[in-house]
């Protein structure tokens, strides 16, 4: 594997073998000095051009763990701001001598671009409203540990769809590993063609929730919306938010899950995100070792 840029690069095998991989990275997480010398002498940047927490911390975390050397390009103290390309950027960057280079870009397909700019491997850390693969694998990672297998398991995903990526990567790879999808929407939240999504459509949340295995939260992206598309936060809320009282619905095995970062008493009722049945924190967690699985597929070599 050269680069990570879609979840449809993988297929199911290579998506089992990034987990099966992860099982290992978690007990080096869970180590008293949790580090190995996997990738030592190789350099991981972080080329970093909308804002990011989780995703670009747990990289950061996952390549020192492997003993990889680490940099974080920032875009606001650089040459961007003086008009530097997107090309020159990645170019003065892989001069330097990197191995690899996670990219996270406002604009759909500028993984893909650039992994035709460099030789260093390319992962693709959200693009636009495009995917975000990595996300993807720890979801999947974190529900294979809650309920042992995703085949023949139902997962809701409901929300604000038409401006997730984590929902497009989501969806290939719980499919890919035989779950069924249902997306539970307003209509305005919706993508406009849905035609290739191997999901089924509901908006009844009530209804969806009694028969799901897990249901997966995501965040109302109000920074990319560009008109109005519910008539208020309070009224999503009442339709299509997790309260206490929908959460009971649940059946008792089911999992609730949310990206990050939660827009609490919206999508998810604050006692709600707390619930044991909750998964958020364990996705963080488990964020860390996807990502040292995927990094040392990229760049290892021998064993972990």
């Amino acid at each position: 594997m050269k680069h990570l840029l879609s979840v449809a690069d993988l297929g199911r095998d290579g998506i089992e073998e990034v987990l099966d991989l992860t099982d290992s990275f978690v007990e080096v997480s869970a180590r008293a000095i949790p580090k190995v010398p996997a990738l030592r002498g190789r350099t991981v940047v972080s080329l970093f051009y909308e804002d990011s927490t989780r995703t670009r911390l747990s990289f950061e975390a996952a390549a020192k763990r492997l003993s990889a050397d680490t940099m974080n390009f920032s875009v606001g103290t650089s040459a961007v701001g003086k008009g530097e390309s997107l090309r020159d950027t990645v170019l003065t960057i892989e001069a330097m001598g990197v191995d690899a280079i996670v990219v996270r870009h406002g604009s759909s397909g500028v993984p893909w671009q650039v992994a035709r700019w460099v030789d260093a491997s390319v992962v693709n850390a959200g693009d636009g409203w495009h995917e975000h693969p990595t996300q993807a694998l720890l979801d999947c990672y974190t529900l294979r540990e809650r309920l042992g297998t995703l085949d023949q398991r139902h997962i809701a995903i409901v929300g604000d769809v038409k401006h997730s990526r984590v929902a497009r990567s989501d969806v290939l790879a719980y499919t890919a590993l035989g779950a069924s999808v249902t997306l539970v929407a307003p209509p305005t939240l919706l993508p406009p063609s849905l035609e290739g999504w191997p999901v089924e459509v509901s908006h009844d949340l009530d209804g969806v929730l009694r028969k799901v295995d897990a249901v997966e939260l995501l965040r109302m992206q109000s920074e990319r919306q560009t008109e109005a598309l519910v008539p208020s936060l309070r009224e999503y809320t009442a339709t299509y938010g997790l309260t206490r009282e929908r959460a009971r619905l649940l059946p008792d095995e089911a999992v609730i899950m949310h990206p990050g970062p939660m827009n609490r008493g919206v999508e998810i009722a604050a006692d709600v995100a707390d619930l044991p049945r909750s998964v958020v924190t364990r996705q963080v967690a488990n964020g860390v070792a996807v990502r040292m699985a995927v990094l040392f597929l990229l760049l290892g070599a021998g064993t972990a």
